[in-house]
């Protein structure tokens, strides 16, 4: 299949050419014709997969045919859990629009909220944002959104784990009802099918890989190492293969701040990426990194997802992540599009059961490979997959409920009588 057999405009499938993209990934191929259709769209895709254009292109070309925009409000809402998926999500909009006469504009927090509201004056075609800066925004009647047609949730499982529910629940109450709802999300978890009965109407469900499976084109192992040697043997890999682009996954602000000192003394250029570093610095360090100023780029979890970094080649996971499933999406920044990628995790013994909880989520035992000179001291036992379980009630959750139905019997039952109450008395 080409992008010419989905119908798109002229003036997208030159868009896309300038990008260099042949060939529909699986994902659009099912997701463009739908969009275009109009229906709502529930998605699960693999990180990585080409998911943004999935959406972006068949919504630029329902604008093709849609009216002028008013001041102050937005046609298309695209609402994303980080800063860093929102801009990404804005720059694939300008990249497939530069022939059209689109209008976008994409907000977020931790920046200057003025030049935000001054770019909404005139309305926008497409809004990308983050809830939070959203609904400050609209507090101060910058945007609103009578007339939208389309509301875009990206990443919609991640929203969800941040908390971002009562935010988008107090979005979705000021739109129209007559719109078209699309919900993207790499998982189909019950939550997120909770959320899409409540917002999509009559929408067809699309799915193109399993859930929480790496991409086939990264290729996976794992160095057993001693926690105090990592290190070392990250400089002495970098250095050894002379890697010139390499995405560095650690645990904590802290030890992102730490490995990339520690890189910078050993000669290697490194920025960083965490939630305490400002909008200005960690787009700054993005951009170095995307145009090979330098060749590290340590980042904490908050840079897993959203990141689009073109023929990102290596991935190293510093510090096995401490949740399984975030695993997959740090890998799934290299290995995109259809190019081959290398996602290396450096594991100490004392990660054990982090291991085992990845090779179970992604049912693979990762190659174990020893570096001569680095061989621990304590060493990494070897894992078993385990039996995928099905999911069971929190205890706590079943406590409550078994707390509430016992308090409703209570309420419910009928009160004794005096003559019952003396009874009761007499034959204890």
């Amino acid at each position: 299949m080409t992008f010419e057999s989905l119908n798109l405009v002229p003036e997208l499938l030159q868009a896309i050419a300038k990008t260099g993209y042949r060939k529909p990934t699986a994902i659009q191929q099912k997701s463009i014709p739908l969009v275009i259709k109009g229906v709502d769209l529930l998605a699960s895709a693999q990180t990585g997969t080409g998911k943004t254009a999935g959406f972006t292109l068949p919504i630029l070309q329902r604008l093709t045919e849609s009216k002028p925009t008013k001041p102050n409000q937005a046609k298309v809402l695209i609402l994303t859990p980080t800063r860093e998926l929102a801009s990404q999500v804005y720059e694939s909009v300008i990249t497939y629009s530069q022939f059209l006469t689109i209008k976008c504009a994409c907000v977020f927090g931790g920046v200057n909220i003025n030049p935000q509201m001054k770019k909404l004056r005139g309305g926008v075609d497409i809004l990308v944002a983050t809830p939070g800066r959203l609904l400050d925004l609209m507090s101060r009647n910058a945007v609103c959104f009578p007339n939208l047609e389309c509301l875009i949730l990206d990443e919609a499982d991640r929203m969800l784990d941040m908390g971002f529910l009562p935010d988008i629940k107090r979005i979705i109450k000021t739109l129209p009802t007559q719109r078209q709802t699309l919900l993207f999300s790499a998982t189909f978890a019950p939550e997120i099918k909770q959320l899409a009965n409540q917002l999509l109407n009559k929408a067809v469900t699309i799915s193109v890989t399993p859930e929480n499976t790496a991409a086939t084109t990264v290729k996976q192992w794992f160095h057993p190492v001693d926690k105090k040697s990592k290190g070392k043997l990250l400089s002495y890999l970098i250095g050894h293969h002379n890697w010139q682009q390499v995405l560095v996954f650690v645990r904590t602000k802290r030890g992102a701040n730490k490995v990339a000192y520690d890189l910078e003394k050993s000669g290697i250029s490194s920025g960083i990426i965490h939630g305490n570093k400002s909008q200005g610095a960690r787009t700054r360090a993005l951009k170095e990194f995307k145009a090979g100023k330098v060749r590290i780029l340590v980042a904490t979890d908050i840079a897993a997802r959203g990141l689009d970094i073109d023929h990102l080649p290596h991935v190293i996971n510093y510090d096995l992540p401490q949740v399984a499933e975030d695993y997959v999406h740090r890998i799934g920044r290299t290995g995109r599009a259809g190019k081959k990628g290398e996602a290396i995790s450096l594991v100490s013994a004392d990660e054990i059961k982090l291991l085992s909880a990845v090779e179970t989520l992604i049912r693979k035992k990762l190659q174990r490979i020893l570096v001569e000179g680095f061989e621990p001291v304590h060493d990494v036992p070897n894992t078993k997959l385990k039996p995928k379980k099905n999911k069971k009630p929190h205890k706590k959750k079943m406590a409550k409920q078994k707390s509430h139905a016992n308090h409703h019997q209570l309420k419910n039952k009928p009160k004794a009588t005096g003559r019952s109450k003396k009874r009761s008395k007499r034959t204890k």
